[in-house]
């Protein structure tokens, strides 16, 4: 499948001022953040808050991260984080990462995140439900803006 085929979700985040370093700059950590939000607001618009997903007993932990800064990002930005869908193993899954301020190209980073029992701790086989959501995260399709 080509990269511009591939399921993707687009949400915004502004640069705060707790954002920055003394510098102006993105705090290069917070990206990672900036990652989290564009997953926590994919759940919200396929209709499965985070807060649904612990209720069934499941937390999903990023158990590896990666991070390529391209150009910084300053105070009061206004960046387009997308989220593309990646591998799904049984009982971890990826997403890539592309941040971008007026279309040009900001950061890049993928992250592999493990389904885990609330209850024991222990990663589990990634339940039927959640399998369902990731097939509905749109194809090259610009949402939840």
């Amino acid at each position: 499948m080509d990269a511009l085929e591939a399921p993707r979700f687009t949400t915004q985040v502004r640069v705060r001022y707790a954002d920055t370093d003394a510098a102006g700059v993105a705090y290069y950590a917070n990206y990672l953040v900036f990652f989290e939000v564009a997953r926590v607001e994919l759940l919200r618009a396929l209709g499965c808050p985070i807060t649904e997903v612990e209720r069934r007993g499941f937390h999903l932990p990023v158990i590896e991260a990666h991070v390529r800064y391209r150009r910084p990002a300053r105070l009061d930005d206004l960046l387009d984080v997308t989220l593309v869908k990646g591998h799904l193993g049984p009982a971890s899954f990826e997403f890539d990462y592309e941040v971008t301020r007026e279309g040009e190209l900001v950061t890049t980073g993928w992250t592999r995140l493990a389904c885990v029992d609330a209850g024991t701790g222990r990663a589990v086989a990634l339940p039927e439900w959640l399998l369902d959501l990731f097939e509905r995260i749109p194809v090259a399709a610009q949402v939840g803006r």
